[in-house]
């Protein structure tokens, strides 16, 4: 005899008036549809209040925000920034005072001295690597190597060093140069490299000595801008690994060293979630307060339309209120309703 499956009894269902449940998605939170000609605060601004839009809208907020109050807005980066033609966004919001340092990764700094340099970078890695030239310009190598080499007997850290020379070299494309400018500017950039990571490592130029000593003249300067980083921003802009790390340890050593670092805004952008940005970014230097993003989108088309809203929202800040006219009194109601008796 077959066994009867047991069945439920929808009848007996407690329901619930569905204006009395929460609920998560309002009208309020709705996309808007824009008019031709509208500005970038339209278009950010009618974008829905919901996951990814809301985080774009609030990272644009704290960075605004820092900016105005002046708090520190740590800039973090990895090459493939540049390689996509973002460092005149990034030199822009340098100009302008927006970024008050710079973190980035050694590959930067290869692809920032070529785009100066010559006006192009980014080799065909698969094919330069199979005829055994992969990495091998001359001139790139030359001119970082020797740059760090006299960095490290001026003293200075490798981003400064590399930023000094690119500046005061005749190259013919100076001013989209994010170091060149953050020099200029007196901008505090440090460089984080694992050693053998970069071409010009492979070079007889290299010096392993200049390249740790600069480095981590780099890693003291960023513990330095990382304890004061209360109230401020943090980007990491596609860097998986190196900048997660560093970032991390640099905050580390503030902390033990008695610094409060709390109320911070952390910003992580890549086009996937990765396991270090979204632990060391975002997630573990907000738990004593503050509030960790991430972003995911192409850095071509995310960082420009963050840079626009963070540019907007800033000078509508500094603008003046109006003051709204004064309004009159009203005439004062007699007694018993201010009807005549």
């Amino acid at each position: 005899m077959a066994r009867r499956t047991p069945t439920i009894d929808r009848s007996r269902i407690r329901t619930q008036p569905a204006r009395r449940r929460a609920s998560r998605v309002r009208t309020t939170d709705e996309a808007r549809p824009l008019a031709p000609g509208a500005s970038v605060a339209d278009l950010l601004s009618s974008l829905p209040g919901l996951l990814g839009a809301a985080d774009l809208n609030a990272a644009i907020d704290a960075w605004a925000r820092a900016w105005q109050r002046d708090r520190l807005v740590l800039f973090g980066f990895g090459a493939h920034l540049i390689k996509v033609g973002l460092a005149p966004i990034v030199v822009d919001l340098l100009e302008r005072g927006a970024i008050g340092a710079v973190m980035m990764n050694g590959a930067g700094c290869v692809h920032d001295l070529e785009l100066a340099m010559m006006g192009r970078t980014s080799e065909d890695v698969a094919e330069s690597l199979d005829e055994g030239r992969f990495g091998m310009a001359r001139e790139t190598a030359e001119r970082l190597n020797g740059a760090i080499e006299q960095g490290r007997r001026d003293g200075l850290g490798m981003g400064a060093a590399i930023g000094r020379d690119i500046l005061a070299s005749d190259d013919r494309f100076v001013s989209r140069s994010v170091l060149a400018t953050a020099w200029r500017l007196e901008i505090p950039v440090t460089v984080h490299v694992a050693i053998g990571t970069d071409i010009h490592h492979m070079h007889p130029s290299a010096d392993g000595a200049a390249l740790g000593e600069t480095s981590y003249r780099d890693f003291e300067t960023l513990v330095g801008l990382v304890a004061g980083l209360a109230g401020g921003v943090v980007l990491n802009v596609g860097s998986a690994v190196v900048l997660p790390e560093v970032f991390l340890k640099a905050l580390a050593l503030a902390r033990n060293l008695g610094h409060r670092v709390d109320r911070l805004t952390t910003v992580n952008c890549d086009f996937i979630q990765h396991y270090r940005p979204r632990m060391n970014i975002v997630e573990r230097p907000t738990r004593k307060g503050g509030r960790g993003i991430s972003l995911i989108g192409q850095h071509e088309v995310l960082i420009p339309l963050m840079a626009a809203g963070v540019i907007e929202r800033h000078a509508a800040a500094a603008r003046p209120r109006r003051k709204s006219p004064a309004k009159k009194s009203p005439t004062p109601r007699r007694r018993g309703g201010g009807k005549k008796r």
